[in-house]
């Protein structure tokens, strides 16, 4: 009673100081003529109106405001993947949907749960702990393999995505987690070692068979004809078994190994696994790599799983590649560094090179090796200052690029030859990484097999599902001068020829050569008789490259094709 009292003194108060402000206002309202009246009508009609104006905008705003809002929770409420929200002392402080239905419990039950809780037994806690504390302690995701349990006791396999968010004073404070259920894989894995398992008791059962049926065989081979037959009979048997193997095998691969790989570098030898461990090293780098190795190798998707490693920043930014033999010598540069509005008879329009489209991102020069002499000078300016200017402007402009370069020339031996800047080497050589070529790494063949066969399958439409030991063989004998981008195109060969579910090669390999020896000796003296024979008709032509009766013409070649090769081979006009 004293508190509504109170309230109703209150309102009493604020009412007498109204009327007395408002008798006040009327007052000085009489005072006024009706000239200064109607003047300020208009202005508080025009006021009004604003504001009518400002309040309806108001409402608009927000009214998206509340739609955007929606829209993104319900996309973060029924994303495919849990998302939840730790606190420093490991509580659950926020989660969507998802999260709550891969554990089994109403959303608003898990608040202030301790995560611990729903794991399976100590082995995943300790799992867990050092997960979250390698989290904490350390930048980037961090991915570990536990069991959970379920509210109503099952349990399941999940991979726990973490990152942790730093508090203002700059330390780790929450952590957020992506839990994915992998009960699936976990499955597949596991069926996959039975299935090794079932085969090897089988191969070991019908060889003790085929021992004892041989004994009897070389016993009584006058006497019992028909072991020979019995023999090939369990021959077929084992054959049977082991193409049962192959094509279970290609099937589980499909779920575990091509979901599971270094991006699109395919292969699990140990001179690959090198190039990983080299690869993990600088991605998060804004380092200068060169990667080296033969054509075909996979300079290009190596340097696109450094790219997809680099920093967030860097990875935010663009990824743009520059084939530097591809393009003719009177273009290179504009490419790269831009071009002013008639810097050059042609150039109708301003364009912007490739080092400012990849600014804050990753630029690839592939096959930087065949890149003009008189540019390297100009791409080594940017290399180490950041800095160029377009082709018709005096105005520098700054850029902030992660270079990548990839060659497969001897760079050491055209520095010999005058055909590449020692420097500008020195600036690129800063973390090499040497891809091997597939000759060396025979054991990924099986693997890059599998992976083209599901590539070509989807593309094609087929369905090949079995690839014969004897394919497999007669690909591990073969040398690969073209390395796995010869094996990408016999597969796919393959693939479309193929009739039923197994692999046919058609393709006849060569086996004799077991090294690349012969094929570099192939490749340099077929690359002497190409330079004889571009001398000799530059010399008939008296050192003419265009026109009709130009050594271009002559030899069938465009004009700034024939200066490349001219500018490769070292020939200059004495």
């Amino acid at each position: 009673m004293k508190k509504s009292a109170a309230q109703t003194d209150s309102l009493d108060a604020l009412r007498r100081k109204a009327e007395e402000k408002l008798r006040t206002q009327v007052e000085r309202l009489q005072k006024l003529s009706s000239r200064d009246i109607r003047g300020l009508v208009q202005e508080l009609g025009t006021h009004q109106i604003e504001l009518e104006m400002q309040n309806e905008e108001l409402r608009r705003a927000q009214e998206e405001l509340e739609e955007s809002r929606s829209r993104y929770a319900e996309l973060y409420d029924f994303a495919p993947v849990g998302y939840f929200i730790l606190n420093k002392d490991g509580l659950i402080r926020e989660m969507n949907l998802t999260c709550a239905l891969l554990l089994g419990i109403e959303r608003g039950s898990l608040l202030n749960k301790p995560f611990v809780g729903f794991l399976a037994g100590p082995d995943d806690k300790n799992l867990y702990f050092k997960h979250r504390e390698e989290a904490s302690q350390s930048p980037g995701k961090h991915t570990c393999e536990i069991r959970l349990k379920r509210k109503d006791g099952s349990l399941f396999y999940a991979q726990l995505q973490s990152i942790a968010q730093e508090d203002k004073d700059g330390k780790a404070g929450s952590i957020c987690t992506a839990i994915l259920d992998i009960t699936d894989r976990k499955h597949a894995e596991e069926l996959l070692q039975k299935s090794y398992a079932e085969l090897e008791l089988r191969v070991k059962e019908r060889s003790g068979e085929l021992i004892t049926a041989n004994e009897q065989l070389s016993q009584e081979i006058e006497d019992h004809k028909g072991a020979e037959e019995s023999l090939r009979s369990s021959y077929a048997e084992i054959k049977q078994l082991k193409d049962r193997f192959y094509a279970e095998n290609i099937y589980l691969k499909q779920v575990i190994d091509r979901e599971y790989n270094f991006g699109e570098v395919i292969g699990r030898s140990n001179v690959l696994q090198y190039v990983f461990f080299r690869v993990e090293q600088v991605a998060p780098q804004d380092t200068t790599v060169l990667l080296l190795g033969e054509t075909g190798t996979g300079k290009g998707v190596v340097a696109r799983a450094i790219y997809n490693r680099s920093s967030p920043a860097r990875r935010a930014g663009p990824f743009v590649t520059v084939n530097c033999s591809a393009l003719p010598a009177n273009l290179i540069e504009s490419e790269l560094f831009g071009r002013e509005k008639g810097a050059f008879t042609g150039s109708s329009e301003r364009q912007m090179g490739r080092f400012e489209l990849a600014d804050n991102g990753t630029l690839f020069l592939d096959e930087i090796g065949e890149m003009p002499l008189e540019l390297q000078t100009k791409l080594l300016r940017v290399v180490q200052d950041g800095e160029f200017e377009r082709l018709g402007s005096p105005k520098t402009i700054k850029v902030n690029v992660r270079i990548i370069a990839s060659t497969n020339r001897d760079l050491e031996m055209a520095i010999q030859n005058g055909t590449f800047r020692e420097d500008l080497f020195y600036r690129l050589n800063v973390f090499p990484i040497t891809i091997p070529p597939l000759r060396q790494r025979k054991e990924d063949i099986p693997l890059l097999v599998d992976y083209f066969v599901a590539k070509f399958n989807k593309k094609i439409g087929k369905m090949i599902e079995t690839v014969p030991k004897e394919t497999l063989d007669m690909l591990h004998a073969y040398h690969w001068p073209g390395n796995v981008r010869e094996l990408e195109s016999i597969i796919e060969r393959a693939v479309i020829t193929s009739q039923g579910t197994w692999l046919q090669v058609l393709d006849r390999l060569e086996t004799c050569r077991t090294t690349g020896e012969q094929t570099a000796q192939d490749a340099k003296g077929l690359s002497e008789l190409e330079r004889d024979r571009i001398l000799q008709v530059l010399q008939q032509t008296n050192w003419r490259i265009e026109g009709k009766n130009g050594a271009a013409a002559i030899l069938g070649l465009n004009p700034s094709t024939l200066r490349g090769r001219m500018r490769k081979e070292g020939i200059r006009r004495s």
